[in-house]
């Protein structure tokens, strides 16, 4: 089996996890279980980071000593992990004695080397960073670049790691391996950083006068140990390392996933040190951008957090997890909405995929009383649906397991548009009216076997979902034995025969309006009152209330038949595609202005929940909207193609 490790960075406990943590846990979440579909031996390391003196303040300011203060907030991201469905393998506690007590391994084998000195260092020290920086690290204003305030300029004796010694090594080892920092614009950024100058030595302690929350210097009890040197080793002191056999095994498939805003600490500091410990360097650094609230970063103190646990309250733990790896361009940043979160749910999950979902499996109850059919002869439709199925999934395993998630399920979704499409294509309603079984079952069988692969290439981002849609289709689910990159050029892992479920609603659209907070809607009403009392009163004779308005169904739909109505010049009998299991029949008054051929293949815009009217023999569910123009007659018809079935609002 081949080895994977792969860890998130730990997070400071200084505060409680937010989205952005949440988003480095899940897409690691993500990944880790793609490489499980593989069949690699995979390890999946998440934890917290203890020391330093941002937590001695924060346990201060909670009136606590800091083992408290690190024991409680611990506990709300270990907490917080099963409430994202995340499936770590390990939680690492920088206050753990095995991870302590591996530091000060590492710190004397350093030390013995010669590569840890004593000496006098005057330098300009940011709290909030808890590091120094040099005068050229600073803004133009002498502030912190990432707290933007102003430094404490302190001098005294300390113990420093001769980072210098390995800069030509790393920098070396970086332009031969192209794929070590990734995406590209951060080893850019990093060799930029170790091309630019010589690199300084690393400050590795803190004086106990100062600070005695941490990992005492073994070689020097009147210092602890800088928190990053601290921090970094639980990379490996959970594989325990040096003799340890989950060293020998995880650590040569060694990955790491962080946040851009620690890089260099992770591209610099890390690999610097395990050259000193003559440790192997890991393979790849994977670096992503920042989650941002109308273009600002996150921020309690302006009031713009997202607390996660809420997210996943409000729109399920699948659209949550869905949205964050849909929506983020891997190593770019990205803006947080609840808006933006509703539509992406809305479009993909609800009408692309609970659609498919939804009357495909009405459709095989219908037709073949909820067996999977027997499929016969192939033809050209059926051909390119399964090239379209071998490219999707090929380019979606390769993306996600470079962790371009939002690219790698828009390669997925190429194949889940191009499912509803060979629906419209094929009309299976056609072949079960024209009893073409065999046809149908072809069909049918083609149709059910992507669905499948979809919901396979589905289980790392939402588990649960995933199956809830292989067992609709009939499949108990172990992936262990899934062995997904044999799904790339296999077609036909259905069996023939499997009795199917039709299932309710996968993903019920959100409503923005039910969705509205308490005090929103408090704030509303209030506004509603003050202005209703500052306006004019106007006739109202003739108008309706927007509750009844409301009650109003309008889908978009493809016409996929229509024909005269016998014995009616002016009525065409319509069928239309709104994304249900079969087209919906609609008697439109339309024959004067439109030849049925003329109709076939345009979307057109409907009411779906009239109450079925029966007009010249012929039941009508619905009606066509339309604009009378002199002697014209114009569909309402969207600016674009949009799925079938999508809802006007």
């Amino acid at each position: 089996m081949r080895p994977f490790f792969l860890s998130t960075p730990i997070y400071y406990v200084n505060a409680k996890p937010h989205l952005g943590h949440a988003y480095t846990t899940i897409l690691a979440d993500c990944v880790a279980r793609f490489h499980r579909l593989r069949g690699d031996n995979v390890f999946f390391l998440t934890g917290v980071d203890e020391h330093g003196d941002k937590i001695v303040q924060a346990a201060e300011k909670a009136g606590q000593t800091p083992k408290e203060y690190c024991d409680a907030i611990s506990t709300l991201f270990q907490d917080l992990l099963p409430t994202l469905g995340v499936s770590n393998d390990h939680f690492v506690r920088t206050t753990d004695e095995q991870h302590k007590a591996i530091v000060q391994k590492a710190l004397q084998k350093v030390y013995d080397k010669g590569d840890i000195y004593f000496g006098e260092y005057g330098g300009h020290y940011c709290f909030g960073c808890e590091r120094f920086y040099t005068e050229k690290e600073l803004t133009e204003d002498g502030l912190c670049p990432d707290h933007l305030v102003k430094p404490e300029y302190i001098a005294e004796k300390n113990y420093f790691f001769r980072m210098s010694k390995y800069q030509n090594g790393l920098l070396e080892h970086i332009r031969n391996n192209p794929d070590f920092i990734r995406p590209e614009r951060y080893r850019n950024e990093v060799i930029s950083l170790l091309e630019s100058g010589a690199l300084d030595d690393l400050c590795i302690s803190r004086p106990k006068s100062r600070l005695t929350w941490g990992v005492e210097l073994p070689f020097d009890e009147n210092f602890v140990t800088y928190v990053w040197f601290d921090a970094l080793m639980n990379y490996i002191s959970v594989l325990e390392w040096p003799e340890g056999q989950a060293f020998s095994d995880y650590w040569p498939g060694a990955q790491h996933l962080v946040a851009k805003d620690i890089l260099k600490p992770h591209a610099v500091f890390w690999p610097t040190m395990l050259m000193a410990m003559d440790v192997p360097l890991y393979n790849h650094l994977n670096v992503h951008g920042y989650w941002l609230v109308r273009d600002t970063k996150m921020s309690k103190s302006i009031g713009n957090v997202i607390e996660p646990a809420d997210m996943v309250e409000r729109y399920g733990l699948a659209g949550f997890r869905y949205f964050l790896m849909r929506e983020m361009t891997f190593g770019q940043d990205s803006s947080f909405s609840e808006e933006a979160l509703i539509m992406r749910f809305n479009a993909d999950l609800a009408n692309d995929l609970g659609n498919l979902f939804n009357r495909s499996l009405a459709m095989t109850k219908k037709y073949f009383d909820g067996v999977v059919p027997q499929a016969g002869p192939l033809q050209d439709v059926d051909n390119e649906l399964i090239a379209l199925c071998r490219q999707s999934i090929e380019n979606c395993q390769r993306l996600c397991l470079r962790f371009q998630f939002a690219k790698g399920l828009e390669a997925l979704w190429e194949l889940v548009r191009g499912l509803n499409k060979y629906i419209d294509v094929t009309a299976p309603w056609a072949l079960a009216k024209a009893q073409d079984m065999e046809r149908l079952g072809t069909v049918m069988y083609t149709l059910l076997e992507g669905m499948r692969k979809v919901a396979v290439h589905l289980w790392p981002i939402m588990p649960e979902k995933s199956l809830t849609m292989l067992s609709l289709l009939g499949i108990t689910f172990d992936p262990i034995k899934a062995d997904i990159e044999s799904e790339i050029e296999s077609f036909g892992g259905l069996a023939v025969g499997t009795a199917i479920q039709p299932g309710g609603n996968l993903f019920p659209r959100i409503d923005v309006k039910k969705d509205e907070e308490p005090a929103a809607k408090q704030k509303k009403a209030e506004k509603k009152t003050k202005k209703a009392a500052s306006t004019p009163q106007v006739d109202t004779e003739g108008v309706v209330e927007f509750e009844d308005f409301a009650k109003l169904d309008f889908r978009v739909g493809t016409v996929v038949s229509a024909e005269p109505v016998k014995k009616a010049d002016k009525l065409l009998l319509v069928r239309i595609d709104i994304g249900e299991s079969e087209p919906r029949q609609v008697v439109a008054g339309i024959a004067e202005y439109w030849k049925p051929e003329a109709l076939v293949g345009k979307q057109v815009t409907m009411v779906a929940n009239l109450k079925p009217r029966k007009l010249r023999g012929e039941i009508s569910h619905g009606m066509i909207l339309a604009v009378k123009k002199e002697d014209d007659l114009m569909l309402l018809q969207p600016t674009g193609e949009v799925p079938n079935g999508s809802r006007v609002s």
